[in-house]
C-alpha cells in the first residue's frame, strides 16, 4: 500500500495503550492484525501510555503520549503543577510533530468520547483534542474506530470531546448510545456507523469445559474492578466503591460456601487492591486469583468457566466472545447495551447497588439457562464477526483510498 509520491503509507495509533489496562490493549491488537492482513505494507508506530509495553508486545516504535511522566498524578507540590503545565505545551508540540509524519492515524476503540469513569479535561482528553485538531492542521486522516462515547456532564470535557469528535475524518461506534451521545453533543452524526467491539474481531478461544464425573458445578470466573463510580460520582466515591467490594465479597463468600471454585479476573493494573481485598476476607483455598496479560488470557480463563460474573467492560466481552453465560456488574449503560446486543439483557445487576443476596439469585437464574444461553452466544457471535468485517471494509474505504480503488479492480470482470 503506498501513497501518492510512492512511499508506503504511514500509519500511526493513538492512545492510553500498555498502559496497563487490557481492554485498550486488546482494541488495539485487533487493529494491527486489521492492518496486518490488509494492508501489510503500511509503516505503523504508536504514540501511547505504555511505549515501552506497546514496542515489545506487539513489535511497533512507540512514543511516550505525555512528555511529563506524572501526568496522571494528582499534582499538590508547586513544582509538580508547574510541570505539568510545561507538558501541556509541549506536548500539543510534540503531538503536532508526531501526526504530521503519518498519513494516517487511528484511535483504537476505547472510551475515548465518555467520561463513565473519573477523567480530568486536561488529560486524555486534552490529548485527544491535540490529535484531531493536528490532523485537521496537516491533512493527515485521523480515524476514532469502534470508539465508546457518553453524556458528559462536565462542561470543558463536553467542549473538548465535542470538537475532538467533529475534527475527526472518520468516526465509528461500539453501539447505538454512543452514536446517539455525540449527536446529542452537537455532532453530526449521520455518515457515522455502529459496529461489535472491535475485541470481538480477536480469535475465539475454544469453549467448554471438562464435564465432571460426579456432575459437581464447575468453577465461576468473577472479574472485579477499582469501582469509584464515574466522573460524576467524586464526592461519593469512597461510598460506591465500599458498597461495590461489601456486596461483590459477600457474593463470592456465598458462591464459596456452596463449594465453588471462585476465579478472580482484573482487566487494568490498578483492580489488583480488590483482588486482594477479595482473597482477604474471603480466605478460602477455593478462590485464586489469574494473572491475565492479555484479553486472549482472560478469554483463555472465562472459557474453561461454567459461568462469569463481571464488572470491567472489556471483562464482559470476553466472557461473550468466549460464549460463557455472564452477568454484568453494569456500571454504565455502555454495558447494558451489550448485554443487550448478545442477548443477556437480563442478566444485568448496578455496581453501584450490588445487593449480594440478588445477585445470587440472578445468578443462579442465570446457570439453569446455561444451555440455552451458550447457543444463543454462539449465534450472536457469528453475527458480530460478519459485522466486523463490514467495519473493517467501510475503514479501508474511508482511510486507504487508493487500496480499496486497487482491491475494486482485481475483483471487477
Amino acid at each position: 500500500m503506498m501513497s501518492a509520491d510512492g512511499t508506503p503509507v504511514r500509519v500511526g495509533v493513538f492512545g492510553l495503550l500498555g498502559s496497563g489496562n487490557l481492554g485498550n490493549d486488546g482494541s488495539l491488537e485487533a487493529v494491527l492484525g486489521y492492518l496486518r492482513a490488509e494492508h501489510p505494507e503500511a509503516v505503523v508506530d504508536a504514540l501511547c501510555g505504555g511505549p515501552e509495553v506497546v514496542a515489545t508486545r506487539y513489535r511497533i516504535p512507540a512514543t511516550r503520549l505525555h512528555w511529563y511522566r506524572g501526568e496522571y498524578r494528582t499534582a499538590s507540590r508547586a513544582g509538580a503543577i508547574a510541570a505539568k503545565g510545561l507538558g501541556k505545551l509541549v506536548d500539543a508540540v510534540r503531538t503536532a510533530s508526531w501526526v504530521r509524519r503519518h498519513d494516517v492515524v487511528i484511535v483504537p476503540g476505547m472510551g475515548v468520547l465518555e467520561a463513565t469513569l473519573p477523567l480530568r479535561p486536561w488529560g486524555f482528553p486534552y490529548a485527544l483534542f491535540l490529535l484531531c485538531a493536528s490532523g485537521r492542521l496537516f491533512g493527515t486522516r485521523v480515524a476514532l474506530v469502534g470508539v465508546g462515547a457518553a453524556p458528559i456532564g462536565k462542561r470543558p470535557t463536553r467542549a473538548l470531546v465535542r470538537w475532538s469528535a467533529r475534527l475527526a475524518t472518520y468516526r465509528s461506534y461500539r453501539d447505538d448510545l454512543s452514536r446517539d451521545a455525540m449527536r446529542e453533543m452537537g455532532v453530526d452524526t449521520a455518515r457515522d456507523g455502529v459496529y461489535p467491539d472491535l475485541a470481538f474481531a480477536l480469535p475465539t478461544p475454544r469453549t467448554g469445559t471438562p464435564s465432571d464425573p460426579q456432575g459437581r458445578p464447575g468453577p465461576v470466573c468473577v472479574g472485579v474492578m477499582d469501582f469509584h463510580g464515574s466522573d460524576d460520582d467524586r464526592a461519593r466515591a469512597e461510598e460506591i466503591h465500599r458498597r461495590y467490594l461489601d456486596g461483590t465479597t459477600r457474593f463470592v463468600r456465598s458462591l464459596v460456601e456452596d463449594g465453588r471454585p471462585v476465579r478472580l479476573l482484573t482487566g487494568d493494573e490498578c483492580d489488583a487492591p480488590v483482588v486482594a481485598a477479595i482473597l482477604d476476607a474471603v480466605d478460602s483455598p477455593l478462590v485464586t486469583a489469574a494473572g491475565a496479560a492479555s484479553l486472549a488470557d482472560l478469554m483463555k480463563e472465562m472459557a474453561a468457566a461454567d459461568t462469569v460474573v463481571a464488572t470491567r467492560y472489556h471483562n464482559l466481552v470476553c466472557a461473550l466472545k468466549a460464549g460463557v453465560p455472564t452477568l454484568a456488574l453494569s456500571y454504565a449503560a455502555k454495558s447494558d447495551a451489550l448485554m443487550a446486543r448478545m442477548g443477556l439483557a437480563a442478566y444485568c445487576h448496578p455496581a453501584r447497588e450490588v445487593d449480594a443476596d440478588r445477585l445470587l439469585e440472578q445468578f443462579r437464574a442465570l446457570e439453569q439457562r446455561s444451555s440455552e444461553l451458550r447457543r444463543t452466544l454462539t449465534e450472536r457471535n457469528l453475527v458480530t464477526v460478519r459485522q466486523l468485517d463490514h467495519q473493517f471494509t467501510a475503514l479501508t474505504s474511508a482511510l486507504f483510498p487508493a487500496a480499496d480503488h486497487a482491491h475494486a479492480m482485481q475483483e471487477s470482470p
